[in-house]
């Protein structure tokens, strides 16, 4: 199948409501996941989280949507990352640009780079920046625009220089330097 001449809204594979699948999912095109999935997950695609869905994988892909279910583990899109109410996501999340809509709940760090460094790279980064790993001191705050709550408002995108943005429970989208 040639995925090159599909519209853009179409999903050429769905993770229905009521299935449960463990492993890992390489694909090309739109997924969308309804279901419960628990794994790795990577794709040059779009990965999209619908409303009820139970995710727990590790997820590398392009552009992530997360439509209002709930995700465990860390998420790099090379891309986008788009969390919309009432989402739920608890772990670090790496893009060039992000969204987090009110009434989400994020738990983590998040970095805006255009390219993540590799492993090493980062922590050498970290170390000689005086910081130690990006969005450290952030590794359970909730993004809200209150002061306490585990769901606000958060949005962020990708700034000139802006090299991570993280919501340490009293206001998101600060510029990390």
């Amino acid at each position: 199948m040639d995925t090159t001449s599909l519209p853009a809204t179409e999903i050429t594979a769905l993770l229905g409501r009521g299935t449960r699948f463990e492993g890992k999912l390489h694909f090309e095109g739109r997924v969308r996941i309804d279901g419960v999935f628990k794994g790795e997950i990577k794709s040059e695609d779009t990965l999209i989280i619908g409303d009820g869905a139970e995710v727990h994988a590790e997820i590398e892909v392009a552009t992530v949507i997360v439509r209002g279910g709930i995700v465990h583990g860390n998420v790099k899109a090379k891309t986008a990352i788009e969390i919309h109410a009432p989402g739920k996501l608890v772990g670090n999340i790496v893009s060039p640009s992000l969204f987090i809509d009110r009434g989400v709940e994020f738990q983590g760090s998040c970095r805006m780079d255009d390219e993540p460094p590799a492993a090493g790279e980062a922590a050498t980064k970290g170390a000689a920046a005086g910081g130690g790993s990006a969005g450290a001191g952030s590794a359970t705050s909730a993004a809200s625009s209150g002061s306490s709550g585990s769901s606000g408002s958060a949005a962020a995108g990708s700034s000139g220089g802006g090299s991570g943005a993280k919501g340490g429970g009293k206001s998101a989208g600060h510029a990390a330097s």
